[in-house]
């Protein structure tokens, strides 16, 4: 009897622990978790690419049709930026075309930055971005313009960027790291697709329907073009009709 009942003591208290390791692990400290399993792999990956881990700032690139998430990154002392690993989308929503109204289901388009970090989120690990804009608030409905757009996990979308948690562990940690370096405002820019030469005038003239974008989707463009060509960022403004200015 006395040996079950140390049998059972054990069991109880071995039980209790993993109870209390699963709340953790579900509710409590998920960046700690993202660290201890993609650290080093991060560093690795860092290091081939001959950017400095304990230096360096973030970009992120978005394109709708291709469901990618580019991480760009760079070290402060370089001018340019190197791609350093494309995660694919778990799922999608919307369409192509700008986000304008609460409720469509539209991942925006345009040029944010990464203005939250939720590590509680409902959708494991999530980063906000500053939708709507100064854009958005002049192109979008005044009235509901829509908010509350993430890059996260889990495998669910209603306008956000979703991919699965194992990859949002390493995203997740890349952009804290940055702003740990004092990277406070990480550009994020959303492109309906991959805009390279005529790449617009052929998806409307497969798609009429996306007409009504053209003049948007050019706008675009120049931005994603200035990069593309010097794989630096410029500093973007919004004039008073919403167009994005360099």
């Amino acid at each position: 009897m006395r040996k079950f009942s140390l049998f059972f003591t054990l069991f109880l208290i071995i039980t209790a622990c993993q109870k209390v390791k699963n709340r953790v692990m579900n509710n409590g400290d998920r960046v700690a978790v993202a660290y201890e399993e993609k650290e080093a792999m991060l560093k690795g990956l860092f290091a081939d690419k001959s950017v400095s881990w304990n230096d360096f700032q973030l970009f992120f690139r978005v394109f709708k049709q291709e469901e990618q998430l580019e991480v760009w990154a760079k070290s402060k002392n370089s001018e340019t930026f190197m791609l350093v690993k494309i995660y694919p989308f778990c799922t999608n929503s919307g369409d192509l075309g700008p986000k304008r109204k609460e409720g469509d289901y539209q991942i925006p388009e345009g040029f944010y930055t990464i203005n939250r970090y939720n590590p509680k989120s409902s959708f494991y690990l999530s980063l906000g971005l500053n939708y709507p804009n100064a854009s958005d608030l002049i192109l979008s409905n005044k009235a509901e313009p829509g908010s509350d757009i993430f890059i996260h996990g889990a495998c669910v979308s209603v306008g956000c960027v979703s991919i699965t948690d194992d990859k949002i562990k390493e995203v997740y940690l890349l952009a804290n790291e940055a702003k740990k370096h004092g990277q406070n405002d990480i550009p994020v820019h959303v492109f309906p697709m991959k805009l390279k030469g005529n790449a617009i005038k052929n998806m409307i003239a497969k798609n009429p329907q996306f007409k009504q974008h053209e003049s948007f989707w050019n706008n675009l463009k120049i931005g994603y073009d200035a990069f593309e060509q010097e794989k630096q960022l410029f500093k973007i403004v919004v004039d008073e009709n919403g167009q994005y200015t360099w």
